[in-house]
Parts: structure tokens; C-alpha cells; sequence
């Protein structure tokens, strides 16, 4: 099939061969009448019709394609030059009033681009909180005026997070988002970020999240710093308060439990049964008030950094056989039975006694409360790379899968006769001695509790050799 030039070419040549035709005929007849000078002045005269008509017709087709061309290509500025009114200058009209529209469209598509970054610009420089965006890698691309105070000069050059202090973290917080796909917020305390503003120091909490294009592509992250320095200062003040409320409570409520003990013993005369059972009402409930001011004072203690650790080689499982002891009498009591599963050989953990003895009671304490009699408490210890991992595993009622997420969290109890600090008080002290703590629990089937411990360093001791 042939394309329009090409059919325009066809018929300027049949044409040109017609002409040559009729001036053929027209020459012969004009030499036989002896006309010969004017029979060439003919064909010369056909020659150069034929040549300029294919040349009129050709023309404006070629610079027509030209024009297109160029704004096709995009230059919708070019305009096509043509002042006939005829079917040529028809489609140059045409072709001049879609190069006006290409460029309306292409400005207000650029126009509308402009807006929305320059929106965008402006939310992000009215967020309070710093905000940084980085590539992948950690290199910067753009910050908030609040981060621009926070990173001083160093806010333009792209490598500014490998410099700036307190920016191991955040390189280790995107590094996180990136690996494991998802948003990293830290909660606990060694997430926190100090850094200093002129004179005054702040705490900043990190919250970093991958940022995807449309088709899932990664792009980079934002990192939100979370100011949490007045918060700090409330549970501060409130932990102090804590603390100083506590250990005024305990002298007088030890009075107390001796007063009820003594009563309960007949010290001052015979009870009724009544009264006798209202003392020995009275005196479990002060103990248990007893337990809440501990917990309170030991969580405080923490808090403020007061809680002072002896770290000590110490053998899994001579930990679990003597919790099992400790509380032999109560899971006899209940019908409980419970067991120890842990090597004699396995490696010695650096802890502090005391945590954890604490740690221990408090998981197998909850584990003999919550399970019922004939149930059964298993106690663990494994090796796994540089930490032993203890369990303690109930066959109790299970827990809430909604009640997971805060279990460890200060005032969270199984139920309404437990402080809500047992759990929290485990956790701070498992974190304080390098450890890490888990929970697994379907409700109906029991749960288990997992914490682990660093194994001891064990130091190489070298004696003299004597020579000779």
C-alpha cells in the first residue's frame, strides 16, 4: 500500500509522461512542417512545466511534515508559517492550535507539579517535630527547619547523619526500617536520642518508616524525632514521688502487720472465730500491700538509676531447682506439678542474684496463680549462641491475644488482685542485665514466658612456669 507521497509522486510522474507524450506528438508533427526551432522551444517549455508542477506539489507537503515533526518532538513553541487559505493552510492552522494546546497543557501539568511540591515543602516545614528524609543508604535529601536546628551546617551535606552526634542511631534505625520492610518505633529508654540545642539538652525518640512509590519500589525514609524530654521530667517527678511515698508508707504499714500478727497469735487474748477470721483477712491483705511497696520502691530504684547490680557467675540450673523450692509448698498446696528441664553442664550466666531470684518468683508466682489444680509448671533453660533462654510454661487459662502487646507494661495485671507491676518490674530487670523477654499465650491453653541471659565471659587464667 502505498503512503501519500508516494502517490503523489506516482501521479506527477504519469503526468510528466503524458506531457512527454503530447509533446512527442506535438514535436513530430511540428518538424514535418518544417517548424523545427519551435518544436524544441515546446519541449523545452514541457520540461520545465512538468519539473515545477511536481516541485508546487511536493513542497508544502514536506514542510508541512517538517513543522509536525518538530512539534511532535517537543517544542510546542514552533509555529507553522503558511498565509494561503487553502487546504494546506487549513492543516497549518490545525497543527499551530494543537502546538497552543500541547503548551497549555504542558504548563499547567508543571504549573500543578510546582504547587504540589511546593505544599508538600510546607507541611513538612510546619511539622513541629525534626523530620529527615534519607535515601536508602542513609545519605540526606531533605529536612525540616526543626531538624535544620538540630544538625546546624551540617543539615546540606548529604553525609551529615555519618557526622552528627547521635547519628549512629538513626543510621541504625533506618538500616532496621530498610532490612525488615516495615516502620521502626523504639519505646524502650536506649532508644532514646539526647542531643543538645544551645544550652539545652532534649530527648528525642525515633520513629523511622520506609517510604515506597506507588509500585512498591523503596525510595528512602522518613525519621520522625519524637521531643519527649517533658515527658522524662513527669515520670521523673512522678517516680520520685513514687519512691518517697513508698518507703514513708512501709514503717507504718509494718507496725500494722505486726499489730494484725499479733492478734492472729492470741497475744492479746483469745478471738472469736469471727474475729480471728477478719485478722487473718486483714493480714493476707496487708501482705499484699506489702509486696505492691516493694515492687513500687524496686521499679523506682530503676528508674532512677539507683538499683545497683552484682553481676556473678551463676549456674541455670541450680536458678531454677531453687525457685521450684522456693515455692514447693504453694504448687503442693494447689496440686501443682512442677518441673525442671535443664542441663547441670549448661554455661554459667553474668547476672545479679537478687534480679534474678526477682524475675523467677515473679513468673512462677503468676504461673501457680493462674493454673489450675492438677495443672502442670514447666521450668527451662537452653544455650542459644551467646545467651541462656529460661521458660517458664503454665497450662493455665491463657491470656488475651488484645492484652499481649501491654503485658509488660506498668499496671498491666492478669487480673484485678495483681498489682500490674510484677511483669514490668521482670522486664526492666531482664533488659538492665543485657536480656531480652517474650511472651506466647493462647487463651484456653496456657502460656509461656522466655527470657534470656548472657552467658559468662569466661576469663583465661594463666599461672607461672616455673624455669629450671
Amino acid at each position: 500500500m502505498l503512503n501519500l507521497t508516494q502517490r503523489l509522486i506516482l501521479g506527477c510522474v504519469l503526468m510528466v509522461g503524458l506531457i512527454a507524450g503530447l509533446e512527442a506528438v506535438t514535436h513530430n508533427a511540428l518538424a514535418a512542417a518544417g517548424q523545427l526551432p519551435l518544436a524544441s522551444l515546446f519541449v523545452a517549455a514541457a520540461a520545465v512545466i512538468a519539473v515545477v508542477g511536481v516541485y508546487l506539489v511536493l513542497r508544502p507537503i514536506r514542510m508541512l511534515a517538517r513543522d509536525a515533526r518538530r512539534i511532535a518532538q517537543g517544542n510546542p513553541k514552533h509555529r507553522v508559517e503558511w498565509s494561503s487559505r487553502d487546504s494546506f493552510g487549513v492543516i497549518a492552522a490545525e497543527l499551530n492550535r494543537i502546538a497552543v494546546r500541547l503548551g497549555e497543557l504542558r504548563e499547567s501539568e508543571a504549573g500543578q507539579r510546582q504547587m504540589e511540591y511546593q505544599l508538600s515543602d510546607a507541611v513538612l516545614q510546619s511539622i513541629f517535630e525534626p523530620i529527615i528524609v534519607t535515601d536508602g543508604k542513609g545519605h540526606l535529601l531533605k529536612v525540616n527547619q526543626a531538624a535544620t536546628e538540630l544538625l546546624g551546617e551540617a543539615a546540606t551535606d548529604r553525609m551529615a547523619l555519618a557526622k552528627a552526634p547521635g547519628g549512629d542511631k538513626i543510621l541504625s534505625a533506618i538500616r532496621d526500617a530498610v532490612s525488615m520492610q516495615k516502620a521502626v518505633a523504639a519505646e524502650d529508654e536506649a532508644s532514646l536520642l539526647p542531643l543538645r540545642i544551645g544550652t539545652q539538652e532534649r530527648s528525642y525518640r525515633l520513629r523511622t518508616t520506609p517510604m515506597r512509590d506507588s509500585e512498591g519500589r523503596l525510595l528512602g525514609t522518613v525519621t520522625t524525632l519524637e521531643d519527649v524530654t517533658r515527658l522524662q521530667d513527669i515520670d521523673r517527678f512522678k517516680t520520685q514521688f513514687i519512691s518517697v511515698a513508698s518507703r514513708k508508707l512501709r514503717d507504718p504499714l509494718l507496725q500494722l502487720r505486726r499489730g494484725l500478727y499479733a492478734l492472729g497469735q492470741g497475744f492479746a487474748g483469745e478471738l472469736l472465730p469471727l474475729q480471728a477470721e477478719l485478722v487473718a483477712a486483714a493480714g493476707n491483705e496487708s501482705e499484699k500491700l506489702d509486696d505492691l511497696m516493694g515492687g513500687l520502691i524496686e521499679v523506682a530504684e530503676l528508674d532512677a538509676g539507683r538499683r545497683q547490680f552484682t553481676l556473678e557467675r551463676l549456674s541455670p540450673a541450680q536458678l531454677l531447682n531453687e525457685a521450684r523450692d522456693r515455692f514447693c509448698d504453694e504448687a503442693v498446696q494447689k496440686r501443682i506439678r512442677v518441673e525442671v528441664a535443664a542441663y547441670a553442664d549448661l554455661s554459667f550466666v553474668q547476672a545479679d542474684k537478687r534480679a534474678a531470684r526477682t524475675i523467677l518468683d515473679n513468673l512462677l508466682s503468676n504461673a501457680i496463680r493462674y493454673t489450675p489444680p492438677e495443672g502442670e509448671i514447666l521450668l527451662g533453660a537452653e544455650e542459644i549462641k551467646e545467651f541462656v533462654q529460661f521458660t517458664v510454661r503454665d497450662t493455665g487459662r491463657g491470656i488475651e491475644a488484645d492484652r499481649l502487646g501491654a503485658i509488660f507494661d506498668r499496671m498491666s495485671s492478669f487480673s484485678e488482685k495483681n498489682s500490674g507491676l510484677g511483669l514490668a518490674l521482670v522486664r526492666r530487670l531482664v533488659e538492665q542485665m543485657g536480656g531480652q523477654i517474650a511472651v506466647e499465650s493462647r487463651l484456653g491453653h496456657g502460656s509461656t514466658f522466655r527470657f534470656t541471659l548472657p552467658v559468662a565471659v569466661v576469663n583465661e587464667v594463666r599461672y607461672p612456669v616455673e624455669e629450671g
